[in-house]
C-alpha cells in the first residue's frame, strides 16, 4: 500500500541521496511532500515520517512569477544613492529583546550611527547624487506619479551624471528635467507648468534641463497622445464616460483632418472636452476647464470656434 503511494506521488516527490532503505538498502529514496513522508521506491517503506517541508510557503509557476515572490532582502530600487543595499541604524536605541539600552550603549551607537551615515554618502559624487534622488522622490511625491516613472528618472540622472554632461547646472532643475522625460518616454500626461510648480523651477528652466538631456542621452520621446490629456481631463472634471467617448470621438476627427498639427495638446483635449460637455448636458465651463487643462480660456475659445467649424458640430452657446 505505501509502494503504491509512493509511486503515485511521484510527481510530487524529490529524490533524495547518500541515505538507505534500513528494510532493502536500497537508495533509491524520495521525499513525498503530500503526506510529508520519505519513501523507499524500491519496496515502498516509510523511512521517515512528518517531515518539516524546508521550502517556501509560495508557489511560482513560470519564471516571472518566481523572481517576485523570492525574498532575498530588500530589492534593488534607483532610487537610493547605493540602490538600497547599505544598512541603517534605527533611533529606538533598543536591543534585540526589545530592552532600552544604557546611557554607554546609547553613546555608543549614537557613535555608530554617525559614522555608518559618513560612510554611507562619502564623497562629493555620493552627496550630489544623493541629494539629486531625493529631490526626484520629492517632487514625483508632490506629482503623484506611479513608481516606475521614479525609477526611470533616477537612471536618467545616472546616467547624465555619469557622463557629466550636467556639470554647472542647478540639481533641482536637472532633476525636474528627468521627470518630465520620464513621463514622456511613458506617454504620461503632464505639462511643464505642473512640475515647475511641483519642483518650485522655472518653467523655462525645466524645458532647457529636458531639451539637454535629450541631446546628451540621446532618448527617443514618443509624441504626446491627445487620448490620455482627454482621460485626465474627464477624471480631473468628474466628467460622465459618454462625455468623455464624445471627446476621444472629436480628437479622433480633428486628427484625420489633420486640425492637431502644430496646436497644444492641452489646448485641443480642453476645447474637446468642453465640446463633449456642452453636447451632453453637463454644461462645465470654460474657466473650469482652463483651470485644470492649465491653459487660458482665449486658447479654449480658440480651438472650440475651429473645432466646430471644420467638424460642424452644433452647439448652444
Amino acid at each position: 500500500m505505501e509502494f503504491v503511494r509512493g509511486s503515485l506521488m511521484l510527481q510530487h516527490a524529490q529524490p533524495i541521496k547518500d541515505q538507505c532503505c534500513p528494510e532493502c538498502g536500497s537508495t533509491r529514496l524520495m521525499r513525498d511532500y503530500e503526506v510529508a513522508e520519505i519513501v523507499c521506491m524500491d519496496c515502498g517503506f516509510v523511512v521517515a515520517a512528518k517531515i518539516a517541508d524546508e521550502g517556501p510557503e509560495w508557489r511560482a509557476f513560470d519564471g516571472e512569477q518566481k523572481a517576485k515572490r523570492t525574498r532575498v532582502g530588500a530589492p534593488l530600487t534607483y532610487k537610493i544613492h547605493d540602490k538600497g543595499l547599505s544598512t541603517m541604524i534605527d533611533l529606538h536605541d533598543r536591543d534585540a529583546r526589545g530592552k532600552s539600552l544604557s546611557p554607554e550603549q546609547k553613546a555608543e551607537a549614537y557613535r555608530l550611527r554617525k559614522w555608518q551615515y559618513r560612510m554611507r554618502v562619502s564623497g562629493a559624487t555620493e552627496r550630489n547624487l544623493a541629494f539629486a534622488l531625493s529631490e526626484i522622490t520629492k517632487t514625483a511625491d508632490k506629482l503623484n506619479v506611479p513608481k516606475n516613472i521614479v525609477e526611470t528618472a533616477s537612471v536618467i540622472y545616472r546616467k547624465a551624471a555619469k557622463k557629466r554632461s550636467i556639470c554647472g547646472r542647478p540639481i533641482q532643475g536637472v532633476t525636474a528635467g528627468a521627470i518630465y522625460l520620464a513621463c514622456r518616454q511613458y506617454g504620461l500626461a503632464r505639462t511643464l507648468e505642473e512640475i515647475a510648480q511641483a519642483s518650485s523651477v522655472d518653467k523655462n528652466e525645466v524645458g532647457r534641463n529636458y531639451r539637454l538631456l535629450i541631446e546628451k542621452l540621446d532618448y527617443p520621446i514618443p509624441p504626446f497622445k491627445l487620448d490620455q490629456y482627454i482621460s485626465r481631463l474627464s477624471n480631473q472634471l468628474s466628467m460622465q464616460g459618454r462625455a468623455e467617448g464624445i471627446a476621444h470621438k472629436v480628437i479622433r476627427a480633428a486628427r484625420e483632418l489633420r486640425l492637431t498639427s502644430g496646436k497644444s495638446p492641452a489646448g485641443i483635449a480642453a476645447a474637446a472636452s468642453y465640446i463633449a460637455s456642452v453636447l451632453t448636458g453637463e454644461r462645465k465651463t470654460q474657466e473650469e476647464i482652463a483651470r485644470e487643462a492649465q491653459v487660458t480660456e482665449v486658447t479654449i475659445r480658440n480651438r472650440y470656434k475651429e473645432l466646430a467649424e471644420k467638424l460642424m458640430y452644433v452647439v448652444t452657446l
